[in-house]
């Protein structure tokens, strides 16, 4: 086992801020609550590659955050920079709590104590945090405020920070946006357009909603979408504006009357052109990939499909664009961020939009080039130019053994 320790005097462990385990750090939060007890949280932080650039990675805040799959994550990290071809490397963290169990003052003394065990592994040109599950733009913010107690002031430490605070125009839509443009680019490779086609959408959140709202806005006909609190289908196309709203309503897509219920499980299975899994992952498996009657499944979770399902599918004949490319749309406007902070310039949104389809289209391309050379599918030619920049940079440096 690998062990390090950071402290502020000798290796006390009163005194320590940090432990490395394995290539991850880990920190003990000790936080006193609103009633006045004290309780305690262990935060860490993974650091993959930073072969091509400064780490990036989300913070994640939940009870059963697992070291071990924010670890992969890490690493899909800086799979989906290099195949974005932006310079950074991969990087992930979390605390284990239940942030819905905490009250915001409480979530703000444990982020900022965070940020006092790690202000030393992170920074503008190390390691650049992002917001994750259970955490947000005013997580950003105290992580920003507290890392500048240390630094000076430092915007560029995190993205998807408030825009009062330097944060991006077009970063709350990007991930979304990405996905259409993602599918855009594969349609037209196919000959097809969004406004020619019907899809189904699994999860209405933050990105399913953007890219519905998108793919609307083309034309497209979005006939079923469904999230944790129901599903809903209409053959002759959702109005996803009407469906928003009622959404932000009534918390809820039950009792739409703009289409009918449907069990969230049929879903998938649902007779489409376009299927958008933008939930959690695995939900494409053995058990139910032959039910699937999309000709086209867009990746806009992060690894919806598990390696059987992706194999059955395939001899089927679906297109399947993968996560690593599809939902990269996130870190990339993340990356329009950082950029415009050391700048201390700050973009109009409609170049935010333009250069994040400049991005996706080419790497949608750069990822055609690489299928045709090795004759494999999307995700096997995205994985290899990912590698293979990652394996370039580090050759260029110097690091190999």
């Amino acid at each position: 086992m690998l062990l390090k320790s950071e402290t502020t005097d000798e290796l006390s462990p009163t005194k320590m801020l940090w432990i490395w385990i394995n290539g991850v750090s880990y920190v003990e939060c000790t936080i006193p609550k609103d009633d006045g007890s004290l309780v305690s949280y262990v935060g860490f932080r993974v650091q993959h590659d930073n072969a091509r650039g400064p780490m990036k990675g989300g913070i994640r805040y939940h009870p059963e955050v697992d070291p071990d799959e924010v670890n992969a994550l890490a690493q899909l990290m800086t799979w989906k920079t290099a195949v974005a071809d932006i310079p950074y490397g991969g990087a992930k963290g979390g605390i284990g709590c239940s942030p819905k169990e905490l009250s915001n003052s409480e979530l703000e003394r444990l982020t900022r104590v965070f940020t006092q065990k790690i202000h030393d592994l992170i920074g503008i040109h190390t390691d650049i945090p992002a917001p994750d599950m259970g955490t947000n733009a005013q997580t950003m913010a105290w992580i920003l405020d507290e890392y500048s107690k240390f630094h000076g002031h430092s915007p560029a430490v995190v993205t998807g920070k408030p825009i009062d605070l330097g944060g991006s125009l077009g970063r709350e839509a990007a991930t979304g946006r990405g996905v259409v443009y993602a599918t855009e680019a594969l349609l037209a490779e196919h000959g097809q357009a969004i406004r020619d086609l019907t899809f189904v959408i699994q999860g209405f959140g933050n990105v399913g909603s953007w890219a519905a709202r998108l793919i609307h806005e083309r034309g497209g006909k979005v006939i079923a979408v469904s999230d944790i609190t129901g599903a809903v289908k209409n053959a002759d196309g959702i109005d996803i504006h009407k469906l928003l709203a009622h959404k932000d309503k009534t918390g809820s897509l039950k009792d739409f009357d703009g289409g009918d219920s449907m069990e969230p499980s049929e879903l998938l299975a649902h007779e489409c052109d376009v299927l958008i899994p933008c939930a959690l992952g695995g939900v494409l498996k053995r058990e139910n990939a032959a039910d699937v009657k999309a000709k086209f499944i867009i990746e806009a979770a992060n690894h919806p499909t598990d390696p059987e399902a992706d194999e059955i599918l395939s001899k089927r004949g679906v297109t399947i664009l993968p996560d690593i490319y599809a939902n990269s749309g996130g870190v990339t406007v993340s990356y329009f961020e950082w950029v415009q902070n050391i700048q201390g310039f700050m973009w109009e949104e409609d170049k935010v939009n333009n250069e994040l389809r400049r991005y996706m289209i080419r790497a949608f391309h750069n990822i055609k080039g690489m299928c045709q050379t090795h004759n494999c599918n999307l995700r096997m030619g995205a994985f290899t130019l990912g590698v293979n920049r990652v394996a370039r940079a580090t050759t260029l440096r110097g690091w190999e053994a």
